[in-house]
């Protein structure tokens, strides 16, 4: 409803933007050349942050960067599966079909893998969301599964992504031969106010926008209630032009911002 008012040809603050069209923030570049590090490097990497954080964001960037005929990502966000299910999934993303017993499934998982590496040069890349909430014995089998020739081979790139206190679980004793095999570790930071306002501005570009719509203290606001972190900020900017467009206000103010964090439970 609120487009035609604001002048936009497309609703901004939307989660299915275009990889082309990510606001490029000082953690979204810094996230990217650590992922391209582990592309390059493949083995384990370990991506934390708070919920809206903007990890899946980044994954999904980096695996449609990828080359399909070199790299063939996988996404398993089951992280809540029982050590035999995570198995049979992994052989179901491997377009291998699972066997009854787990540890004939480990030996096909091995050997999927390092055949797809070795013959026709093909690197797995198994992508695991909400890592912190998988048991401990799912950590001790996952040591057990990526070590390739005694630890010699890395055919594989195994990201593991999750809330902060991931990497407190896997500090823990019981995991530390999990822990030291992480080559890559990045924990998200939110958007500074600076960067903020930036990222508003793109938002409001690239669906059309061609004048100011947020003013400098509704910006301010927004950071406030945020803290810069991206979803509760494509939240909050959401609720606030649909609550501009009601009180027909030509600029979103601080006083709009207000309204639209009463309406969002922010």
């Amino acid at each position: 409803m609120y487009k035609t008012f604001y002048s936009l040809a497309t609703t901004p603050f939307v989660k299915d933007i275009s990889t082309k069209d990510i606001f490029q923030s000082t953690c979204a570049a810094e996230v990217a050349a650590r992922l391209s590090f582990l592309q390059r490097t493949r083995g384990i990497g370990l991506l934390t942050g708070e919920s809206g954080a903007g990890k899946t964001l980044a994954i999904r960037t980096f695996c449609e960067t990828l080359n399909p005929g070199l790299f063939r990502p996988m996404y398993l966000p089951l992280s809540t599966l029982t050590v035999t299910e995570f198995y049979i999934s992994i052989c179901y993303a491997l377009g291998e079909t699972p066997k009854f017993r787990k540890i004939d499934n480990f030996k096909l998982i091995q050997q999927t893998i390092l055949g797809l590496y070795k013959n026709r040069g093909i690197t797995p890349v198994i992508v695991m969301d909400e890592m912190q909430l998988a048991r401990d014995a799912f950590f001790q089998d996952l040591s057990i599964l990526f070590n390739f020739g005694m630890d010699s081979e890395t055919p594989f790139i195994l990201l593991m992504l999750g809330l902060p206190f991931l990497s407190s679980r896997l500090n823990a004793s019981q995991h530390r031969a999990l822990n030291q095999r992480i080559l890559m570790r990045y924990r998200f930071d939110p958007m500074t106010e600076s960067e903020l306002a930036e990222y508003i501005v793109h938002q409001m570009q690239i669906a059309g926008a061609n004048h100011t719509v947020f003013t400098d203290a509704a910006v301010k606001a927004i950071h406030a209630l945020t803290c810069g972190w991206p979803r509760s900020t494509n939240s909050l900017c959401s609720s606030a032009l649909l609550a501009g467009y009601s009180l027909k206000k030509d600029m979103i103010d601080e006083e709009v911002i207000r309204i639209a964090a009463e309406d969002a439970g922010i």
